[in-house]
């Protein structure tokens, strides 16, 4: 079933055709082999539980992630290194539009 407006067929929301693909990356970056453990990952990509020393900067990438900068990553790398780190980042910012997403198509099917 799908809606005509203006010309344009928009499917419905729940038909997503990239859901299973979407969740194969998830699952795949946050418990997948890595240099960190799927914990932080985990975590990371929640937002919340991070150790007390991640916890500014993955709180900084889920809420603006432009105004990271090199001086964030300085005072992480005595405990973790670049590959960690890299992991980290990713999972946050994934973990970040992922929230974004799920927040969009909810407000799409609640119209």
């Amino acid at each position: 079933m799908s809606d005509e407006i203006f010309g344009c067929t928009f499917l419905p929301v729940s038909d997503d055709p990239h859901a299973a693909l979407r969740d194969r990356v998830f699952q795949t970056i946050y418990d997948g082999p890595a240099e960190s453990a799927p914990a932080v990952r985990r975590a990371a990509g929640d937002g919340t539980g991070v150790p007390a020393d991640l916890a500014a900067l993955v709180d900084k990438i889920h809420r603006h992630a432009y105004k990271v900068t090199d001086e964030d990553l300085a005072g992480l790398r005595a405990t973790y290194s670049d590959d960690q780190l890299f992991e980290i980042v990713v999972c946050a910012a994934v973990g970040a539009s992922r929230r974004r997403l799920l927040a969009g198509l909810a407000a799409l099917e609640a119209t």
